[in-house]
């Protein structure tokens, strides 16, 4: 089931599903988890008794699940993708979360609805809409959008009482990366593990040294590409003015005590 259009959704994260049944104890509306394989934070996955075991909690409050299935896939994963997809809407839960637009064209996918992962990096008012022509049902923008832009994109969208209209979704708190979520090939470049395949390196985290184009040394030792915190808790009006229905926390690998912490702290604020 969509959100109503008077509706807004506080989104947290769970590591496992003992972390998740906090986040709903604790005033989550939402929860996204991965699943078995194939979600972009590989050490964050669980199995489907466990997905079991969230969703029945969660229903019992009116909260919904979300799974991640948000790497990009390769051709010979495909089966596997549509097989997990199958297993997790049966096991209850509400919505894949998809970057690889393969899902969209396959045969026999289960009746679940599809969200936008950030990797999809949705910055502009087009790739909004394309998106949502194309069936899914709630889009999350890119972090670094301003509040006008993702009033243009909310406008672009259409009524948002329309058939098919999707829900806006934004990350309000937690890590930045350098760069746009799913077009960073840093951790690639370097390491051979890919970010769009849930295994970044965090070569963003790292201390670097920078020279000029003469050798000298501008920064020795320094966090150069490691950005600040996401922290939106004095702009959640001028973002629910601007569109944002959906107010997603950022840490799938945070413990259990920031995940409680954070979702409450969000839960008074929208509840006021």
């Amino acid at each position: 089931m969509s959100l109503l259009p008077h509706q807004l959704e506080l989104l947290s994260p769970a590591r496992d599903a003992d972390i998740g049944i906090e986040a709903v104890n604790h005033g989550a509306d939402a929860v996204y988890i991965g699943g078995p394989a194939f979600g972009a934070r590989a050490g964050a996955g669980n199995d489907i008794r466990d997905i079991e075991r969230l969703v029945k909690h969660a229903h019992r409050f009116n909260s919904r699940i979300f799974i991640t299935l948000n790497t990009i896939l390769r051709d010979d994963e495909l089966e596997a993708a549509r097989r997990m997809a199958w297993q997790v809407y049966e096991a209850g839960a509400d919505a894949l979360i998809i970057q690889d637009m393969a899902l969209l064209a396959m045969d026999d996918m289960p009746p679940i609805q599809l969200h936008a992962s950030t990797q999809t990096d949705i910055r502009t008012p087009e790739k909004a809409r394309f998106l949502q022509d194309a069936g899914l049902s709630q889009i999350v923008l890119a972090r670094e959008l301003t509040v006008q832009q993702i009033a243009a994109v909310h406008k672009a969208l259409g009524p948002v009482d329309a058939p098919g209209r999707a829900n806006i979704e934004f990350f309000i708190h937690g890590a930045l990366c350098v760069a746009y979520s799913g077009q960073c090939n840093i951790s690639h470049a370097q390491t051979g593990r890919s970010a769009n395949r849930g295994d970044c390196s965090q070569a963003c985290r790292l201390p670097y040294q920078v020279t000029d184009a003469q050798g000298r040394f501008i920064a020795h030792d320094k966090h150069v590409l490691s950005m600040k915190d996401n922290n939106q808790s004095d702009n959640l009006r001028a973002l629910i003015d601007a569109g944002v229905r959906s107010f997603k926390i950022e840490g799938r690998y945070k413990d259990m005590g920031y995940v409680k912490n954070i979702t409450a702290h969000y839960r008074t604020l929208i509840d006021e």
